[in-house]
């Protein structure tokens, strides 16, 4: 199938959608200007000096780094706070959410990235799992029993030469301890779930609500950490509806195209904004 001929039965699909799940990986924020990290070489270009002291995305997403050298774990976590609060969502988010709107019974995120750019673009934050948990919410280290709070508050002085904090650095309102972001690290077994298993459940309370055909449309998801593949394909199965998944490298989807009450795959490999931008085109084409 033509990427073209993809595309129109993709806007079909989303034409005839009663309740729509979308769900996203690092790819979405690509066209926002956010790094998504893909391989040594592409963390190295977004932070030269981690390339210089040799730590990979994976050697400093540790949890370790905050007891071991906290100026460098809040180096890392607090560039990113600060740069994912400047950051505007790009025009796909807002198509998404008028097809959202559109839709008799609505629809849910599902993502896997902490950055919060879903409910800054103005999705409901009742309907949004962050499966990885988010940067904008933090946990004591010392788990002291004071819950999670907002990062809102916190302002992190990072230097970005060598890419280290400044002291102060968050703590918890509690007792004072070092504070760290409520994101699920690599071997985290600190991370406070209990956020990020609430939002599940509400997702599971909807999908179990929803009768008209789904449409699950997926952004920027990879195989590398499968998290928001797995789930996008699970919902599909479940509710026999047609899962429309944009990558640019890997767009391949397990379902035939055709699903009539089974579940159906469209693959576009495009990016996360031309995709939106050429379903939204489509769909007005076929309206008129």
């Amino acid at each position: 199938m033509s990427v073209e001929t993809a595309i129109r039965h993709a806007a079909a699909a989303l034409g005839q959608a009663g309740a729509l799940v979308i769900t996203a990986g690092a790819g979405m924020g690509v066209d926002s200007g956010l790094p998504d990290f893909r391989g040594d070489r592409g963390f190295w270009k977004a932070y030269p000096p981690f390339a210089t002291l040799g730590l990979s995305f994976v050697d400093l997403a540790n949890p370790a780094w905050f007891r071991r050298d906290p100026a460098l774990a809040w180096g890392f976590y607090g560039h990113r706070l600060e740069l994912y609060w400047r950051t505007v969502p790009h025009d796909g988010f807002a198509i998404l959410r008028r097809w959202v709107e559109r839709a008799p019974q609505g629809g849910f995120v599902f993502t896997s990235n902490v950055d919060g750019q879903f409910q800054k673009a103005g999705f409901s934050p009742s309907r949004t799992v962050e499966c990885h948990g988010s940067i904008h919410v933090l946990q004591c280290l010392h788990d002291c029993g004071v819950g999670l709070f907002s990062a809102d508050p916190c302002s992190v002085h990072v230097d970005e030469a060598i890419m280290r904090a400044r002291e102060p650095f968050p703590s918890c309102p509690q007792c004072g301890s070092l504070a760290r972001p409520n994101i699920l690290m690599f071997g985290d077994w600190e991370w406070d779930a209990r956020r990020t298993e609430q939002q599940e459940r509400a997702l599971d309370a909807w999908l179990a609500s929803v009768s008209g055909p789904l449409v699950v449309v997926e952004c920027g998801a990879g195989t590398a950490v499968p998290t928001v593949r797995g789930l996008s394909e699970r919902v599909t199965r479940r509710l026999g509806g047609t899962l429309v998944r944009i990558n640019v490298r890997e767009a391949d989807v397990p379902f035939g195209p055709h699903g009539a009450g089974n579940p159906s795959g469209i693959s576009l490999p495009l990016g996360a904004l031309e995709a939106l931008r050429a379903l939204e085109a489509a769909a007005a084409a076929t309206s008129h």
